[in-house]
């Protein structure tokens, strides 16, 4: 399938409270790499297995949270075609100019009706130690902590999720994989890719505004999923819900928290979706199974706890 436009997820800057832990939290424990930190203190990571130079983004402050999240497109000539598609949806655009963040070249940042922050951008150096191309090994040195292999999506809560939904597919070019519906055919949930993957960015509709719910890492197996929960018995990690399964993606999961409470997770697997299949669809009355395929039952935690 040829993508063009939005190719995928590019980075999230998360908000933490105490920047000390929160690197033994993600550079120890989930595996990433420290690229470099700023004058402004913020600490840039990736994942081994990521060509960009970073991914996660970590900025101490007072609350946790999200700042925003950013897609990457397929050039700069996509990027003006997607900045005047915004501008024509009425979505007001902030153009930020190259040298607010190391190696990324000029950004698009807008808000979507749920409240959140999105980017989107172009152009982004490689990274110094990324994937191998010549002959590659598996990788330059052996992973640690969870063997995170790439920064892979979000969940996010906010109210206007139809809204949210309207943009990325009407304008974005995104489509929607899988959803829950109500008996009044209201959506609560939308999974939505740019690609191939069952879901590049998930919403769940919620009172508030610009809530996060959860920053997900992909692994290489249900193997590793398991190694994951191993090291977060290990550390006394505080763990939402897992080793387990979803219904929706069918990806094989564990969610669990940073030392500032926010969410993250950890997964394997999940299908693999083409514009052409039709929208999956779950009725909230199957909405336990639909999460947590094997429990078949919601925990208050995960529906409620949010930054």
């Amino acid at each position: 399938m040829a993508i063009s436009g939005v190719l995928r997820p590019g980075y999230v800057q998360v908000r933490v409270l105490d920047m000390a832990a929160a690197l033994e939290h993600y550079r120890d424990r989930i595996g990433l790499d420290v690229v470099t930190t700023t004058n402004d203190g913020r600490v840039f990571l990736k994942a081994y297995d990521e060509f960009d130079h970073h991914s996660i983004i970590l900025r101490e402050a007072d609350e946790p949270g999200m700042d925003f999240m950013a897609f990457k497109v397929m050039s700069e000539g996509a990027l003006d075609e997607l900045h005047e598609k915004l501008l024509a949806a009425g979505v007001p655009v902030e153009e930020i100019e190259p040298g607010d963040m190391p190696a990324v070249g000029r950004r698009l940042a807008f808000e979507a009706p749920t409240g959140h922050r999105f980017e989107l951008f172009a152009t982004i150096d490689l990274a110094q130690i990324g994937p191998m191309v010549n002959n590659p090994e598996l990788w330059h040195a052996e992973p640690r902590g969870m063997r995170a292999l790439r920064f892979d999506h979000c969940l996010l809560y906010g109210d206007d999720i139809d809204g949210a939904k309207a943009l990325f597919v009407d304008v974005l070019g995104f489509s929607v994989t899988e959803q829950v519906v109500t008996p009044d055919h209201t959506v609560i949930a939308t999974f939505l890719s740019c690609g191939m993957k069952a879901h590049d960015l998930a919403l769940v509709r919620h009172e508030g505004k610009g809530k996060l719910h959860h920053v997900s890492f992909l692994l290489e197996s249900w193997h590793d999923v398991g190694h994951a929960a191993d090291i977060m018995s290990r550390y006394n990690m505080s763990v939402d819900i897992g080793p387990t399964r979803h219904g929706i993606t069918r990806g094989q999961t564990i969610y669990f928290f940073d030392p500032s409470g926010n969410r993250n997770e950890v997964f394997a697997g999940g299908y693999t979706f083409y514009p052409d299949h039709p929208v999956r669809t779950w009725s909230t009355d199957e909405v336990g199974k639909a999460i947590f395929y094997y429990e078949r039952a919601l925990n208050d935690r995960f529906m409620t706890v949010v930054t």
